[in-house]
């Protein structure tokens, strides 16, 4: 496990590079206008428990492959939704070929799988691309009956 790995991010709203760690507690800011961070980062079989489970806010897992059409289409549309939901989520982009216990583990038979988990429990899954929009649907709406669950 590598805890110093870090990824670059753009702020959305001042523009300015941020170096923001892959695993980490609480929520990425900007540096400079202080405002939420789009958590995009990369994870495999070695570090996913480090980058994913450990994580204080849900966590979107793209299973995907690089040889997947679909999945180059929904890439964009995942990265707007972090964007979209900056400070409240974080997209995590798993290479199935590369990972192959992480493609057992969650069962993978078609990409890209996503999944939405949360302290590194499935709270919802979905097969295939879908737009920016719908993606963010689902995405809230699994955070809402997570809190629903877990206030009740």
């Amino acid at each position: 496990m590598n805890t110093t790995r870090t990824t670059t991010v753009t702020c959305p709203n001042c523009g300015r590079g941020n170096r923001i760690p892959v695993a980490a507690e609480g929520r990425p800011r900007c540096g400079h206008c202080k405002q939420p961070l789009p958590w995009l980062v990369d994870a495999g079989d070695d570090d996913f428990a480090e980058v994913v489970e450990r994580a204080s806010v849900p966590v979107v897992v793209d299973l995907w492959a690089t040889w997947c059409g679909p999945c180059r289409m929904v890439s964009p549309a995942l990265e707007q939704v972090a964007r979209d939901l900056a400070g409240r989520i974080k997209l995590v982009k798993v290479d199935v070929d590369r990972n192959p216990q992480l493609s057992r583990r969650f069962e993978v038979q078609a990409v890209p799988t996503l999944l939405v988990l949360n302290k590194g429990e499935t709270i919802a899954r979905q097969a295939g691309a879908a737009p920016a929009h719908v993606l963010r649907a689902w995405v809230e709406q699994a955070m809402a009956a997570r809190q629903t669950t877990a206030g009740g």
